[in-house]
């Protein structure tokens, strides 16, 4: 099943070894991501180290190792269409997740953002929804 991920659930599995990371590594999810979701979590890398208690080289494999989980789409990909979709969801740094789930056809995104719930185009999943749908 293929489903946007968002980089809240990305950092939750880098900051604690539990059901986030373990649904990330459920071969029966195909996750995808915009490009996006690398800069997000670089740009919170120093409060994921804080939180998590990881080392900088233990953060950058776990992250490798979570990343080769999710197929990273460029925005060149996608651009044309963000701006056709800014309307759709009140906070644009998330267009490019909704964009991107729908230009792969993707079953819904798996966040805890509220703002994906005040949105229609998408399906949205949270992790009890994600454990449900596991095989």
């Amino acid at each position: 099943m293929k489903i946007v991920i968002d980089a809240n659930r990305v950092i939750a599995a880098l900051i604690k070894d539990g059901t986030t990371r373990s649904l990330l590594f459920d071969y029966s999810f195909d996750f995808i991501a915009p490009e996006y979701l690398l800069m997000e979590v670089k740009n919170h890398k120093s409060t994921i180290l804080k939180a998590s208690g990881l080392s900088e080289e233990a953060f950058d494999l776990l992250f490798e190792l979570i990343i080769e989980r999710v197929t990273i789409f460029s925005e060149s990909q996608y651009h044309d269409l963000l701006m056709d979709l800014q309307h759709e969801i009140n906070d644009t740094c998330d267009v490019p997740y909704l964009v991107v789930g729908l230009i792969h056809d993707a079953a819904g995104i798996w966040t805890h953002d509220p703002d994906f719930r005040k949105q229609t185009r998408m399906k949205v999943f949270t992790n009890i929804d994600t454990l449900n749908l596991s095989s």
